[in-house]
């Protein structure tokens, strides 16, 4: 049943899925009041708690405590709601790259009952339509380094009438900005419902209809009350680092729900390529870094030719699975834990994980206190141990798409169905095989495409890869390997055989790549997910 609401513009309330269509929600130990403002708890409620003068952001060279942070976004609320008329329950629309100002301007949503949409700065107009068009958007936010395509956007569009520019960089100099400086740093927060939806994530899919994930202010304290607190055990002495987007569920948790939860600190980045990461936490001296693990092996480069990163205590893997041979390498070059674990923006953030203590190469890890997972076959019965099957899973988050008919495909029986393959072995580790739709069938054997790389790049000339599956007249589908090679490797005939051999020398020899590509590069997204798709598509064209 939910409870109360501040909204008056109801239009999300409206709009959730039906609660006998929803997983089953189980908050556990997670008590949280009947009203509750996420944005409040994460900045006022922490300067209370005397975190005022540690530092909460790192951005553009310039630390901001937990006292400038809550005045910061305390102000633009204010503007949000005095000079652009923002009603609770309006969606807003955030455009902007990882920097403090965004993190500001998200929580000055959320304090005046708005509900959040993060976009990322590399969709276009068209892109940013389809989002617009779905959550029925009227206000947007934007760094004024991104203005031309929102605003592209909002000529064409029936619903977004403003887009308001801000500066994305330390200088605090634009529209929203310089409204903002006549501003009290008093704002008194509308007093929302903990069941009333702060944030709309948007799958990371853009085409066809975007899928919007609706999720509760509960909902944020929950990620970081289960995953970060059990899991990361933040320490407010903690600096966390990472590449994936703001824009996207794992990067607001990691980069900013996390730390600030905990009075912690983040150190943000726009562009974080490897070096760039590797700078930072060098002159941060970051304790916590998400990333993806291609940027783990760089990092292994780097410290190779001489970079610290000793002030680390965690690495989490993001984006993709992570290959046993670079956890292998972390772990002998550096003693530090390094993560695994899935998520989903359904889910909002990571439901099972490895553990500080108890983490092993080619495991996904156990569930996050407060979630249950298990694995079914198609009728929805639990299968053996060791046997392939689906992940399911429930906790105290959950999918509800926006009046979306697949949200019956998501959630069945009262269980998340996530679409990835995995096992479960007798110890109650879980294990992933594959994206459901990525099982690779070759003359009648299920082939994971991840075992397959993870033997790839266990080989010396291998920096990166990725495999799929390719039609074959004779056996279904045959694996197809693409292959970025260490630097001074040639793709010639004679690698294609060395590797073809090193596969059936680490893994079952009928799983080896009978096809095998060089590229310069691999498609990826902007959290560091290969695109397989668009490998599989490159295969059937050629």
């Amino acid at each position: 049943m939910l409870g109360p609401t501040a909204h008056v513009d109801t239009f999300t309330r409206d709009n959730l899925p039906a609660e006998t269509d929803w997983p089953v929600i189980e908050l556990g130990s997670l008590d949280y009041p009947e009203y509750l403002n996420a944005a409040v708890e994460l900045t006022d409620r922490m300067v209370e708690r005397g975190f005022g003068d540690h530092t909460a952001l790192i951005g553009h060279g310039r630390r901001r405590t937990y006292k400038e942070l809550t005045d910061w976004s305390n102000r633009l609320a204010n503007v949000l709601v005095e000079d652009y008329g923002l009603k609770p329950g309006n969606r807003v629309l955030i455009r902007s790259a990882n920097n403090p100002a965004m993190i500001a301007c998200w929580l000055a949503v959320t304090k005046a009952g708005g509900v959040a949409v993060n976009t990322m700065p590399m969709l276009r107009a068209g892109e940013l339509a389809k989002v617009v068009d779905k959550a029925e958007i009227r206000l947007a936010l934007c760094d004024t380094r991104l203005m031309e395509d929102l605003v592209a956007c909002a000529k064409e569009s029936d619903f977004l009438k403003s887009v308001i520019g801000f500066d994305g960089t330390a200088n605090h100099d634009a529209e929203l900005d310089r409204a903002a400086l006549n501003k009290s740093v008093r704002f008194e927060a509308i007093k929302t419902g903990r069941d009333d939806v702060a944030l709309l994530g948007f799958t990371s899919g853009t085409t066809g209809v975007p899928k919007a994930t609706m999720h509760f202010h509960r909902d944020i304290l929950a990620i970081a009350d289960a995953y970060a607190k059990n899991i990361l055990q933040v320490r407010p002495s903690d600096v966390f680092v990472g590449s994936p987007p703001i824009a996207f569920t794992f990067g607001l948790g990691g980069l900013a729900v996390f730390p600030l939860r905990f009075g912690a600190a983040a150190a943000l980045i726009e562009t974080a390529t490897p070096p760039h990461l590797v700078k930072l936490i060098e002159t941060y001296k970051a304790t916590i870094c998400f990333t993806a693990p291609t940027a783990y092996r760089a990092m292994l480069a780097a410290m190779e030719e001489g970079a610290d990163l000793s002030s680390l205590r965690i690495a989490v893997s993001a984006g993709e699975t992570l290959p046993a041979p670079i956890y292998e390498s972390w772990i002998a070059r550096t003693g530090v834990p390094i993560l695994d674990g899935i998520g989903s923006t359904e889910m909002l953030h990571v439901f099972i994980s490895n553990r500080l203590d108890d983490h092993q190469p080619g495991s996904t890890g156990v569930p996050v206190p407060g979630y249950e997972a298990k694995i079914v076959d198609d009728d929805f019965s639990e299968v053996p141990r060791g046997t392939l099957g689906r992940l399911v899973v429930r906790g105290p988050t959950g999918c509800r798409y926006m009046a979306d008919d697949r949200q019956h495909v998501y959630v069945q029986h009262g269980w998340n169905v996530t679409g990835d393959t995995f096992s479960q072995d007798e110890t109650g580790h879980f294990h992933f095989a594959a994206r459901s739709d990525d099982m690779i069938v070759s003359a009648g054997y299920n082939i994971a495409g991840p075992e397959v790389e993870a033997a790839l790049l266990s080989h010396d000339s291998v920096q990166e890869c990725a495999v799929v599956g390719v039609r074959d007249e004779a056996r279904g589908e045959i694996v197809a390997a693409y292959v970025v090679l260490v630097s001074g490797h040639v793709g010639d005939d004679a690698m294609v055989q060395r590797l073809q051999t090193h596969v059936k020398s680490v893994i079952a020899p009928y799983k080896y790549p009978r096809l095998v590509k060089f590229v310069d590069t691999l498609p990826k997204t902007q959290t560091g997910k290969v695109q397989r798709f668009q490998l599989r598509d490159a295969s059937k064209s050629s």
